[in-house]
Formats: structure tokens, sequence, C-alpha cells
């Protein structure tokens, strides 16, 4: 039987992770990592990592809606999601601070 795990975690009032998986057993077999900032009471995507594409990657998304997409290289999704997390917890502030660049250029 698959069960579903979702949860939001929120870093500071106007930053959250977003983290949604599907797991069989032990074995992850879908997973979602997303890193949002608010801006004006909107909330953005600014990192997401996830295996929508039948493999694990990260999307860097920026302001202006575009996005480059890294693969991860990893076929274990427990490993992918696990990296992707730390990833997160660790870089958030540098991922914030460039999109908010990405904001103030946009004006």
């Amino acid at each position: 039987m698959i069960s579903k795990t979702e949860f939001v975690k929120y870093l500071t009032q106007t930053t959250r992770i977003r983290h949604h998986h599907l797991q069989l057993k032990n074995q992850v077999v879908e997973f979602m990592v997303q890193l949002e900032t608010e801006i004006k009471n909107k909330w953005y995507p600014v990192v997401r990592y996830d295996t929508k594409h039948g493999f694990a990657h990260k999307d860097v998304i920026h302001y202006n809606g575009t996005m480059e997409k890294f693969n991860l290289g990893m076929s274990n999704y427990n490993i992918a999601m696990t990296f992707a997390e730390q990833d997160l917890k660790s870089n958030w502030t540098k991922y914030k601070e460039q999109f908010c660049k990405e904001v103030q250029n946009d004006r």
C-alpha cells in the first residue's frame, strides 16, 4: 500500500519548504520538495526538486517564469529526496537572495 506524506515547514514568515512524497513500504516512489518565498502577499516557487518527469531533478525557477533543470543523476529516490531536503535547508538564504535580486531587477 502506498502512503502519502505532505507538509509545509516555515523557515521564516515569508519563506517555507513544501514537501510531498509517496512511499511504498520503505521506498520513495515519487517526491517534490520546494522552496517558496512570499512577495507582496503572493507565494512564488524558487527551487523545486521532484520526480515529475520520471527522474530526480532540480528546477531553479526564475522570477520571469523561466526554469533551469538539472538532472540529479540519482535513481534512488530515497537518497535524492534526502539530498533535496538537506540542500534547501542549508542553502535557502542563497536561493532566496538570488530570486529577490531578480524581483528587484524586474522593476
